[in-house]
């Protein structure tokens, strides 16, 4: 059953390259999403009377996939949460943005009594899961940019929009002042003024209430004036972010200092401890980067949302060591009758200067610690200031 719950995640999330079920679901959700909405939309027109019997079976029909890819994804989501419990992760699902919105999709429709208005004001929310069909690597970095950009200008964002709210105001004030006795059913009160501030302001003019006296007009060209400036703020601090981000990419990319990069290898063996973890969930201590993922003949370029599997391999770079004095490494692989086989490391007698680095078993690389038994054929790799017999030295 683990089996089976592990595959039908795989295939409810975003397609990978030739896992075709998936690819298939993910053609299949976006064709009953495009006749859902087709249905929605269609049923408004007065031609569509002759038809309702099957719109309404269509509906049914799309309302239920709903529901079942809603279950599914609740059941499943344990992978997509694996640092959670099961039951933290369905309760993490469920409230994400995606979860709320994938279940006003469908529980409107067989509960309207709890939503009196479910079957006409909650199908905008059909729209909204169609968003999730998007999330393709080629458009994946453009939304991060734009999330990027707002993030690092909601500070300068939020004071543009202090600054045309207290213009609002005082202009709605100042507008009410002049116009109230002259246009007491027009401007009846200071909200008034606002509606008409934020339509002059925002460059909107609806042109359903405005001044008619000498003095409100004149303020009201003033204010039609600094309202193109004042909205012209906003967007160019969003436009200058834009600017911003892609010259700091093109800088790093083209006018970097080069360095020397070393790269390493890791392979993610079977109950690995990133196993079925997105790559954004895996820690690598400040200076390490992960540069590719290979998976079996393929080599994948990482991304937040790319879920480690086993059997991956991955190539881990950082920069190379400097240093004009060094570092001596001595090796040595222990034959049968070497002292050290069969001992864990912490009663190895060796000097409180010497340090065991690394051991070799085979294939495997082992960090070692105090309780690592060592065995015949190991080869250690260790920092030491004394003289070891039969050991290699390594210079870095």
């Amino acid at each position: 059953m683990r089996g089976v719950k592990r595959r039908t995640f795989e295939i409810i999330q975003i397609g990978k390259d030739q896992d075709i079920p998936s690819i298939a679901f993910d053609f299949f959700i976006a064709v009953v999403i495009v006749a859902n909405l087709f249905v929605t939309l269609f049923e408004t027109f007065s031609a569509a009377e002759p038809f309702m019997k099957l719109l309404q079976t269509v509906d049914f029909i799309t309302m239920v996939i709903f529901g079942i890819e809603y279950s599914l994804r609740v059941w499943t989501a344990e992978y997509l949460y694996p640092e959670k419990s099961p039951a933290k992760a369905k309760l993490a699902y469920m409230r994400s943005f995606y979860g709320v919105i994938e279940m006003l999709t469908f529980l409107p429709y067989f509960l309207p009594v709890f939503f009196p208005m479910g079957l006409v004001a909650f199908r905008m929310f059909r729209v909204a899961r169609i968003f999730r069909l998007f999330r393709i690597n080629t458009y994946y970095d453009a939304f991060n940019v734009i999330t990027d950009i707002l993030n690092e200008k909601k500070d300068q964002i939020f004071s543009s929009v202090c600054i045309i709210m207290i213009l609002m105001i005082a202009s709605s004030l100042c507008m009410y002042s002049l116009e109230h006795d002259v246009q007491p059913d027009k401007f009846q009160n200071a909200f008034s003024g606002i509606w008409w501030s934020m339509s002059t302001l925002l460059t909107v003019g609806y042109g359903d209430i405005y001044p008619i006296t000498s003095a409100g007009r004149m303020i009201g060209i003033f204010i039609a004036f600094l309202g193109v400036g004042t909205v012209a703020i906003p967007t160019g601090i969003i436009s200058a972010g834009f600017v911003e981000q892609y010259t700091k990419l093109k800088t790093i990319s083209t006018y970097s200092d080069e360095s020397d990069i070393r790269f390493i290898t890791l392979k993610i063996d079977e109950g690995h401890i990133w196993q079925n973890l997105p790559v954004e969930k895996i820690f690598l201590p400040p200076g390490l980067i992960l540069a590719a993922i290979c998976r079996g003949n393929r080599t994948i370029v990482p991304r937040g949302d790319t879920v480690l599997e086993a059997g991956d391999k991955l190539v881990i770079g950082a920069e190379g060591y400097k240093d004009e004095i060094g570092i001596k490494l001595k090796e040595i692989v222990l034959r049968e009758r070497h002292p050290w086989v069969g001992k864990p490391i912490r009663d190895l007698d060796i000097s409180r200067q010497t340090l065991i680095v690394m051991v070799r078993r085979g294939n495997k690389i082992i960090i070692p610690n105090g309780s690592l038994v060592l065995q015949a054929e190991d080869m250690v790799i260790m920092y030491t200031k004394r003289d070891v017999r039969d050991s290699v030295e390594i210079s870095l």
